[in-house]
């Protein structure tokens, strides 16, 4: 019984650890421990790649905040959310979906409401949204990192992203 218990447990580690296919594209990501970011992800040859440029949030939470506060836009949490929508619709102007992002970069600026440090919980609370959710499942590779400043002094997010055509 304890072979038979190590032969299926083995079995399992296996399967966590195969590869999972997006959609008809041929991508490949690789996730194995099922984490809402992918170790890596294989576009095959021939796949046609888009790059975004980095974006910013648009939406304004704050009209009575001063525009070139962090205030106006919200924090990084509700700026995550508002660049996410942004890429979404320009990639929906492309006939693209995020489903198809298969890289992104996050660029964080400190927010001055936690002493200057990223946060990197709020932008999670958002990512999470979009990517590795049971409608929308797969995920992307993904670096995370902070940066002395953005565009502007109200900006807490810059994201940017690659994204394959199906």
């Amino acid at each position: 019984m304890k072979k038979l218990l190590t032969t299926a447990a083995l079995g399992a580690t296996l399967l966590a650890a195969v590869p999972a296919l997006a959609g008809d594209k041929g991508v490949v990501i690789y996730n194995p421990k099922k984490a809402p970011i992918a170790s890596a992800v294989e576009v095959p040859a021939g796949k046609t790649l888009v790059f975004l440029s980095g974006k910013l949030s648009q939406d304004v939470v704050d009209p009575k905040a001063p525009k070139d506060s962090p205030a106006s836009l919200g924090d990084t949490e509700t700026q995550t959310l508002g660049t996410l929508k942004v890429i979404e619709a320009d990639l929906k102007s492309m006939g693209l979906g995020m489903k198809d992002v298969v890289k992104m970069t996050v660029f964080l600026a400190g927010d001055p409401a936690k002493g200057g440090k990223l946060d990197f919980g709020g932008m999670m609370k958002s990512y999470t949204k979009f990517f590795g959710t049971p409608e929308q499942p797969n995920v992307p590779a993904r670096s995370t990192v902070q940066v002395a400043a953005l565009a502007g002094p109200q900006f807490l997010v810059e994201i940017e992203v690659m994204a394959v055509r199906p």
